[in-house]
């Protein structure tokens, strides 16, 4: 079976296996990742960007390299290859997940029950929870919901289709270590900085394909290119700033504003502020289920993508 083939049966089992089974509760491998992460940080931890850098292709770099060495295992058989290209996308896919959070939060706003939602927003993200009333935490869902479907599923996808099995892995190894140590606090700032540009580097492809296909697949393309061009370079972030301008265009909603993140306050601009209205509750099954079509369209994408990069290397 050709590689090209591989990848798309596998990659759709395994986006078939999370939309079904979503992630495992106990043993994920991310998860595993993460720990040993940890472990190599409880090593190597100096406030100092060169042992952060190596921290990072340590952790990163053996990531690669095991998905490499089981990649070539199995090259042989086509069967055993797609199964692995099955479990590693269904691995480092995150979708329902990310669905299933956002509608725990969506489910208590709608019930009213403000303090509920404040207590599951950090399963989410890491805004504060007890600085926002039911429509901020509303617009944090959102805004997760949207720089999530890029970073956990159109992403990868993305690298999936660019380097195989080890594409996938690498990539999520990448932003995983971004999420440990690639924050702006005291600790992290300076060991944490290589982790965080090697993710905007990763996530470039993943963050534009997502803006276009968000484009595509909201209810006004139109006013989603309109936002992106006109607000996403003025998000302090390179990648999420495309991403949630064009779902804030796509939904027709406002995104940004002040914000209570990791105990600093921020004051981020606000994306299609002259078109858009403030979000509301019910604005976060739209965002879930644009989120779930833009992963589909993402994986068409890729399986093509993957298809002319083979033909033009067979």
């Amino acid at each position: 079976m050709r590689a090209d083939r591989v990848f798309a049966y596998g990659a759709a089992a395994g986006l078939l296996g999370d939309l079904l089974l979503g992630d495992p509760r106990r043993g994920h491998p991310v998860a595993a990742f993460g720990r040993a992460a940890g472990a190599v940080e409880r090593v190597l931890w100096r406030d100092h960007r060169g042992w952060g850098a190596l921290h990072t292709a340590v952790c990163a770099g053996g990531a690669v390299a095991l998905a490499a060495f089981a990649a070539r295992a199995v090259r042989t058989s086509p069967a055993a290859s797609l199964a692995l290209t099955g479990a590693a996308t269904w691995a480092v896919v995150g979708g329902t997940s990310l669905a299933r959070e956002a509608r725990v939060i969506g489910r208590a706003l709608e019930a009213g029950d403000v303090e509920a939602a404040r207590a599951r927003l950090p399963h989410l993200c890491g805004r504060d929870p007890q600085a926002l009333d039911a429509d901020g935490i509303a617009r944090a869902v959102v805004e997760s919901v949207a720089e999530n479907t890029s970073d956990a599923v159109v992403g990868a996808l993305v690298w999936g289709a660019l380097g195989g099995v080890p594409g996938l892995v690498g990539f999520r190894a990448v932003n995983t270590l971004d999420a440990m140590v690639g924050h702006k606090s005291p600790k992290y700032r300076r060991y944490g900085w290589a982790s965080a540009r090697l993710d905007d580097v990763a996530g470039w492809p993943g963050a534009r394909l997502t803006a276009v296909l968000a484009a595509v697949a909201g209810g006004d393309p139109r006013g989603a290119v309109r936002a992106w061009r006109a607000d996403a370079a003025k998000h302090p972030s390179p990648n999420a700033g495309p991403v949630e301008a064009s779902f804030a265009g796509a939904l027709g909603v406002r995104l940004g504003g002040t914000l209570s993140y990791r105990g600093r306050v921020e004051h981020r601009p606000v994306l299609n502020g002259g078109a858009g209205r403030a979000v509301v509750t019910g604005d976060i099954e739209r965002a879930v289920r644009l989120s779930r079509r833009v992963g589909w369209l993402a994986l068409g994408v890729s399986v093509a993508a993957r298809r002319i990069v083979k033909g033009r290397t067979s």
